[in-house]
């Protein structure tokens, strides 16, 4: 498969040529954030949405449990896509997914406690109804976006960073 050199500052770094037209425009380790971030928003609030859909027949508060499950996949997804194209860093797979678990643990601890609470204030104030669980997984959605970028530029990504980048300037 063809390659092609990313960035002066991660010279060992190859991204797949198909992606390169993609993402050459893309300048910015926060605009790569916001690029990424949307595809990442976009398939864990599907997978929220479609776990919720299926488990409501047979869960009572199903939003909770597929909001567990969803967190648990889309971590997953999101540290791979952040690794590649965001942070873009080497190795270490194992200790910066620990730092991802980490410091998406406590948005999922939160996001569980305040769910039922956006839930019951949608329907009570604002009379959602059964739209109140979708609604409310889109403003924790919001939320943790910030929290999320600031955690993981500043400990799920950054020493191996910096560490991969003072090896790629050595070579």
């Amino acid at each position: 498969m063809a390659t092609a050199n990313v960035g002066r500052d991660m010279k060992s770094w190859t991204m797949p040529a198909w992606l390169v037209p993609l993402t050459t425009h893309i300048s910015g380790q926060f605009a790569r954030y916001l690029m990424v971030g949307a595809v990442n928003t976009l398939f864990g609030y599907s997978s929220f949405a479609i776990l919720t859909a299926l488990l409501t027949p047979f869960i009572p508060y199903s939003y909770v449990v597929a909001s567990v499950i969803s967190n648990l996949i889309n971590i997953t997804f999101s540290y791979l896509n952040y690794k590649s194209f965001v942070f873009k860093t080497r190795g270490n797979y194992a200790r910066e997914w620990f730092r991802c678990v980490a410091v998406y643990s406590g948005g999922i601890a939160i996001g569980a406690l305040l769910l039922p609470v956006i839930v019951f204030l949608l329907r009570r104030i604002f009379h959602a109804g059964s739209a109140a669980p979708y609604l409310a997984g889109g403003i924790l959605t919001c939320m943790t976006a910030v929290y999320s970028f600031l955690s993981h530029r500043t400990f799920s990504f950054h020493a191996a960073s910096k560490t991969t980048q003072n090896r790629a300037g050595a070579v």
